[in-house]
C-alpha cells in the first residue's frame, strides 16, 4: 500500500467522525439545553525526508529535505458552553442558568449514585411514596440542592410550590397562612476542565473512571447581580446553542473535503492496479 492511500484512509476516517457528529449536532437543533459538539483535527504523524546535496543548488533559501504527512485524525471532541437562547415557558419547575454553570444530578436514586452535570433545565417534579415530590429532570434522574453545605436532593412537602430565586435559593411556597420552608441552595458547578466531559445520556454529562470530579467541575455561587455572575431562571429553559447556518456549512465543506479523499484513495488504487499489470 503507498503513502497516498494510507493517508487518504486515515482521513477518511476522521472525516467520517465529523459527519457525525455535525449530524448529532443537527439532531438536537431542538433539544433543550444542549450544547453543540467541535472537533479538533491533528496530523497523524509527519515525516521529514532528506534531500540529496545535489539539490542544494547556489540561490536556494530552504532546507534540504521535504514534508510528508500520513493524513489527520480527530484528536479530541469538545463541548461548546456559550449561552443559548432563554425560552419562556411559564412552568415552575422550568429553569435555566445564565453563565457559566451547569445542574449537578445523580444518575441513581440516592446521594452515592455517580454525579454528572446537565444544562438541561426541563425539569418536573416527582412524587414519591409519602406524598411529597422530588425535582428530577425530564429522564428521572434527581437535582441536587445544598443543605447546609451538604448534598441533597430537592424534596417539595405535598401542597407546597417550588420557588427559585434568582440566586438559586430553593423555598416550598403554600397557600395562605402556610409559613414557607426552605429548601436549600440549587448547587450550580463550572466546568474547569470541558474537555474531560463526556455524553452519558439524556443530554448529560459525566467524567471518565479514572478522574476525580473535582478535578474536572467546581462549585459555583450564583451572583445575578454580576454581569459575569451566574444567574437561575424560573419558568424559563434555555435553547440549543446549535446555529444550524453554521453547522450547514461545516458539512457542506466536509462533505467535499470527504469527496476529495475518496478520490485520491481511488485514484491510488487505480496507479497501484497499473503498476501490477506492468509486464519487464
Amino acid at each position: 500500500m503507498n503513502n497516498s492511500m494510507i493517508s487518504a484512509s486515515a482521513s477518511m476516517g476522521s472525516l467520517q467522525k465529523k459527519l457525525d457528529l455535525l449530524a448529532d449536532n443537527i439532531a438536537n437543533s431542538n433539544t433543550v439545553g444542549y450544547k453543540r459538539k467541535t472537533a479538533i483535527f491533528e496530523d497523524i504523524l509527519t515525516n521529514i525526508n532528506p534531500h540529496l546535496d545535489d539539490f542544494n543548488f547556489s540561490g536556494r533559501r530552504t532546507p534540504l529535505g521535504f514534508t510528508q504527512g500520513w493524513g489527520a485524525k480527530l484528536s479530541t471532541m469538545q463541548l461548546d458552553f456559550s449561552q443559548g437562547v432563554l425560552q419562556q415557558t411559564g412552568n415552575a419547575t422550568d429553569i435555566a442558568i445564565e453563565g457559566n454553570g451547569l445542574f449537578e444530578v445523580r444518575t441513581g436514586t440516592t446521594l452515592d449514585s455517580s454525579p454528572a452535570v446537565s444544562r438541561h433545565g426541563a425539569l418536573q417534579l416527582m412524587a414519591t411514596g409519602n406524598g411529597d415530590s422530588i425535582l428530577v429532570t425530564n429522564a428521572g434522574y434527581p437535582v441536587v440542592a445544598s443543605v447546609n453545605g451538604a448534598d441533597s436532593f430537592i424534596n417539595v412537602p405535598s401542597g407546597y410550590q417550588l420557588s427559585v430565586a434568582a440566586d438559586g435559593k430553593l423555598t416550598a411556597i403554600g397557600s395562605e397562612g402556610m409559613p414557607p420552608i426552605e429548601l436549600g441552595q440549587l448547587k450550580l458547578v463550572q466546568a474547569t476542565k470541558p474537555e474531560l466531559l463526556q455524553a452519558v445520556a439524556d443530554n448529560l454529562y459525566g467524567i471518565p473512571e479514572n478522574v476525580n470530579w473535582t478535578d474536572v467541575v467546581s462549585d459555583v455561587t450564583g451572583r445575578p447581580s454580576s454581569e459575569s455572575g451566574v444567574a437561575v431562571r424560573q419558568g424559563f429553559v434555555e435553547n440549543s446553542n446549535v446555529d444550524m447556518a453554521e453547522e450547514m456549512t461545516d458539512l457542506v465543506m466536509v462533505q467535499r473535503a470527504y469527496q476529495l479523499t475518496a478520490r485520491a484513495l481511488s485514484s491510488s488504487e487505480q496507479m497501484m492496479g497499473m503498476a501490477n499489470n506492468l509486464r519487464a
